[in-house]
């Protein structure tokens, strides 16, 4: 007796077409154009947890470049000396820090530029 196989085509059958509730037109009712529909979904939804993060990294980048602009310092210029003074906070915690706690933020900032007088004396 040979074996079809056709609970396990209906079960993945259904299992697409209940990711594609919520489609318009034949996208939730059509298998083929289902089953591309949520190919493509999931394409777009990988690509797009990618995207996220590199979204948040460029919101704190600019968020820390604003509260340094308003100290007196560049972004690069401030992470060289966060560098150099072995402070080693994340841009998040950077962010919010100079979102939240601003008189903390300014305690950094004069810590990197004293770090970048420092290490410019030394090479002097």
């Amino acid at each position: 007796m040979r074996v079809k196989g056709g609970t396990v085509r209906h079960a993945n059958r259904k299992r697409i077409m209940k990711r594609a509730e919520g489609y318009f037109g034949g996208h939730r009712r059509l298998y083929k154009t289902a089953k591309e529909a949520v190919l493509r979904a999931d394409a777009y939804a990988f690509n797009g947890r990618k995207e996220r993060k590199q979204d948040y990294r460029k919101l704190w980048i600019r968020r820390i470049s604003a509260a340094c602009k308003a100290e007196g310092i560049s972004y690069s210029k401030f992470m060289f000396g966060m560098k150099l003074a072995n402070i080693e906070l994340n841009r998040k915690m950077l962010s919010e820090l100079a979102g939240t706690n601003p008189t903390e933020f300014h305690n950094l900032t004069e810590t990197a530029k004293k770090a970048i007088a420092d290490n410019e004396k030394k090479a002097a």
